[in-house]
């Protein structure tokens, strides 16, 4: 079996935990967008919004309240967090947050999780790197977190689901992680 240029951008894309200061320029970043555009959906309703973060600010915001109340909320996140460095957003240039459609669709977070790995396989075909991640849910709760994600540009009638980070890795990308065919029932694939 030949792998394609998709299925080995599939396997290069790994979750990026050290971003450096280095901008995505404008024109790669509208290409990821697009490609997020292009996710499908159930019954194709789109159910989600993408915020475009890049206010160093306000991602940072974003990560102290997140870290913070991670103290309590889940006690093993904030001990894991804190063991790789006290961030959860790794010095992201970007922030792409996902907001689902509040509304009684049973199928919005797949949705949401399709159009976030659309996305992040899109940034790893141009060379971008990224990381996945649904812990930022912590910086959105409560009356607090509302406010937050108003400022952070979350439209009303939505709400936080997935997010990405989007930039260049500092220091050397690692490889993807290590799969286990054994996942795989029903045909042999190792």
């Amino acid at each position: 079996m030949t792998l394609t240029e998709t299925t080995e951008t599939i396997a290069r894309r790994y979750s990026c935990r050290a971003f450096g200061d280095r901008p995505v320029p404008d024109d790669v970043l509208k290409a990821i967008l697009l490609a997020g555009l292009h996710a499908p959906s159930a019954v194709n309703r789109q159910p989600w919004r993408l915020v475009v973060v890049r206010d160093k600010a306000l991602i940072d915001q974003i990560d102290v309240i997140g870290v913070e109340t991670l103290k309590t909320a889940d006690p093993a996140g904030y001990e894991r967090t804190m063991g790789r460095g006290g961030l959860m957003l790794y010095n992201t240039p970007v922030l792409v947050l996902i907001a689902a459609e509040e509304d009684d669709n049973k199928y919005v977070d797949l949705d949401c999780g399709i159009v976030t790995a659309t996305m992040a396989l899109a940034a790893t075909s141009l060379g971008v790197d990224s990381c996945i991640a649904a812990m930022p849910r912590n910086s959105f709760t409560g009356e607090a977190g509302a406010a937050l994600a108003a400022q952070a540009g979350i439209p009303a009638g939505f709400r936080f689901a997935l997010s990405l980070m989007l930039g260049y890795a500092s220091g050397q990308p690692r490889p993807g992680h290590d799969i286990d065919p054994s996942k795989v029932i029903g045909l042999d694939v190792g």
